[in-house]
């Protein structure tokens, strides 16, 4: 949960086919993520910041409503 709240699950299925995050795809690298500031990150570099994790989740959840 975010500190505005926003709580969900962030698919990142959709961003695999990108060459930049084509590493996510393999599980024991993937499982290699750490917070970092404001984001979430892997060893190589590939990130997600809060603002596009909490963007996909809200647009997520309106696309239930």
């Amino acid at each position: 949960m975010t500190s505005s709240g926003v709580s969900g699950i962030f698919d990142v299925k959709p961003y695999l086919n990108g060459n930049a995050f084509e590493e996510l795809a393999n599980e024991s690298y993937f499982r290699g993520v750490h917070p970092a500031h404001h984001s979430i990150a892997w060893p190589h570099g590939q990130d997600f910041s809060a603002d596009t994790i909490i963007w996909n989740i809200q647009n997520q959840l309106e696309l239930r409503t």
